[in-house]
């Protein structure tokens, strides 16, 4: 299906252009509005944002859309993400939605959409979605008397930490712990911290003071070298990098060391196995975790399924075929027995559970695997489909000929960003690093003869 607003993720895009305009957010908010308007109760909307500036004009354009279609909005401020997944399901909310673009910089924003279930919607329903973007929509307008109305709510993000609090066993606490977190001047900056600290830890905190345009700024998961030079200062056990949504975490170990999303998907997983907890008999992962993640596995006699790239998709599998445990290399980690989509904060706790209850350093229990070498570029295109060009296909057919049976090669474009991305793993470096800038060239020069 061609899809003109939804990514992977939600519609994304740079803010004040389009799709991510204020006229669009009001029409998404009639949209959907209209299609989750059923039944004869009064309908709610719950609506959360992280810090970026462009959440204010976007916030009021979804609440003019929601409520011209007749729903309730109740408006949760900074939150992160899957705060707004729990709190559309606690709250009995017809719909969720939060305004973020995750990882990106401040100049992009997006519009995620959660069912009353607390699920991100499925592709049909995006569909149905874009169906009533592209209509006259005002003819489903609600009349005068079924406006709705709009009110901030106090107090619910503590909610949200109560329930991150209770996914730790009862009988664990922080206590002992020095932990330097980073919440990427992002929707997390209020709720994290303070939930580490409840719990007992010692906390020091960095990326904790947005401004509007200062989220995911050389800070948080997808720059964590401040949070390593922060661990180092301050001699802390373990480092906790959010994004600017919160929905994905990386850590940093007492030596600096970054650990990555396989990684802790195998602690997580190894030790719910031997907890008796863990569903499925092994783990959901996308295409992108290492090969050392699936041998590690394969081991300890668990499997890892393979999903394409989203964790929308991760989340998928892990319904379909009953798996508590799944997520992705970048950090996404869903955790299916306390949450519907990824959660950094709850990821995290549960690393801090395996460290407490071995009570050894963090280096070590989060090593669970030696990587297989894997390089991951991208080349940036402006229209078109590179990929489609029988020289790239030949290209790829060459290259995946070449690494048959020593290792893997994915070629995807992102979702989110107009990009090609190229991975190959296998364990001889050097022929990864030469089939990955081979690609990187041919595709490049495909991009700029076009």
């Amino acid at each position: 299906m061609t899809r003109r607003y939804f990514g992977t993720d939600g519609i994304r895009g740079r803010s004040n252009v389009f799709p991510m305009t204020p006229d669009l957010a009001m029409r998404v908010g009639i949209a959907v509005g209209t299609l989750f308007r059923r039944g004869s109760h009064r309908h709610r909307v719950v609506i959360g944002k992280d810090t970026r500036l462009s959440g204010y004009m976007l916030e009021n354009a979804l609440v003019a859309g929601f409520t011209a279609a007749g729903l309730d909005v109740l408006l949760l401020g900074p939150i992160p993400t899957p705060a707004v997944a729990m709190l559309t399901r606690s709250m009995r909310a017809d719909i969720g939605v939060m305004i973020s673009a995750s990882h990106n910089p401040f100049e992009d924003n997006g519009i995620k959409l959660f069912g009353p279930d607390g699920y991100k919607l499925s592709d049909e329903l995006e569909g149905e979605i874009e169906d009533l973007l592209d209509k006259d929509i005002y003819a489903q307008l609600a009349k005068p008397h079924e406006i709705g109305r709009a009110k901030r709510v106090e107090g619910d993000i503590y909610r949200y930490i109560e329930h991150a609090k209770r996914t730790l066993p009862r009988d664990v606490t922080l206590q002992g712990l020095r932990i330097a977190i980073d919440c990427a001047n992002g929707a997390a900056y209020k709720v994290a911290p303070l939930a580490l600290w409840e719990l007992g830890a010692e906390v020091v905190t960095i990326g904790n003071e947005p401004n509007g345009t200062n989220i995911n700024l050389d800070c948080g998961s997808t720059s964590p070298k401040a949070l390593q030079k922060k661990v180092h200062e301050v001699r802390a056990d373990i480092g906790i990098a959010l994004d600017g949504d919160a929905d994905r975490v990386i850590i940093v170990d007492e030596n600096g060391e970054i650990v990555d999303g396989d990684q802790l998907m195998a602690v997580i997983g190894e030790s719910w196995a031997e907890s008796g907890a863990l569903r499925g008999n092994g783990i959901v992962a996308t295409v992108m975790s290492n090969l050392g993640l699936e041998r590690f596995l394969d081991g300890k006699g668990l499997s890892l399924a393979r999903t394409k790239v989203g964790d929308r998709y991760v989340v998928e599998h892990m319904r379909n075929h009953d798996f508590n445990v799944g997520g992705e290399q970048s950090g996404h980690i869903v955790l299916s027995d306390f949450g519907t989509t990824g959660d950094g904060l709850v990821a995290a706790l549960q690393v801090l559970a395996c460290v407490k209850k071995l009570d050894r350093p963090v280096r070590e229990i989060c090593r669970r695997f030696e990587p297989v070498p894997q390089l991951l570029k991208n080349v940036r295109f402006a229209g078109g489909k590179p990929l489609e060009e029988s020289i790239v296909r030949q290209a790829i057919a060459d290259a995946e000929a070449e690494l048959a049976g020593k290792g893997r090669l994915v070629i995807r474009p992102s979702g989110t960003e107009p990009l090609i991305r190229v991975m190959a793993e296998g364990d001889d470096r050097a022929q990864v690093e030469r089939i990955v800038n081979g690609l990187i060239g041919i595709i490049g020069n495909v991009r700029t003869a076009a």
